[in-house]
């Protein structure tokens, strides 16, 4: 059965994910260290793990198969899942790949160097329309990817 699970703490597209898993009747762990409101959804599980440092990310990684989907801006998460046979998917709708994780890992430890220095003072852009729309549509394309690849039998 093909599963998302959601590193929710910070998941602007909450909603997105689960007009998408009810669509495809696919269910979803929304995985926080807490002020996260229970969804109406019986196909989504609020999970609550301690305020600890990666504690979602290690939650996931432990419970996330080949072919489930993993909503998340962490990159060494998304690096984690992918190594596990898993999907990786951003908020915005880029897909974290085999191919592209080892730059975008370098580029955030490049990044967070910068940051440190004091060379990078902003942060990311507001989260738009087109943004979510984007979301929407690489989620919709990944879930389906994954139920043709694992079924939803297996």
């Amino acid at each position: 059965m093909v599963e998302i699970f959601i590193d929710a703490d910070a998941c602007p597209v909450r909603d997105e994910i689960i007009q998408v898993a009810t669509r495809h009747g696919l269910k979803s762990w929304m995985v926080s260290d807490g002020g996260i409101r229970p969804s109406a959804s019986a196909l989504v599980e609020l999970v609550i793990v301690p305020p600890a440092p990666d504690a979602a990310d290690d939650w996931i990684a432990e419970h996330i198969n080949s072919n489930d989907i993993c909503v998340t801006n962490d990159i060494p998460l998304a690096a984690r899942c992918l190594e596990l046979g898993a999907a990786a998917i951003r908020p915005n709708g880029d897909k974290f790949t085999h191919d592209g994780i080892g730059m975008a890992l370098a580029k955030r430890d490049l990044m967070q160097g910068l940051r440190d220095a004091g060379e990078i003072t902003g942060g990311p852009r507001p989260f738009s329309k087109s943004d979510r729309s984007a979301f929407l549509d690489g989620l919709e394309t990944t879930a389906q990817a994954a139920l043709r690849a694992g079924g939803p039998e297996g």
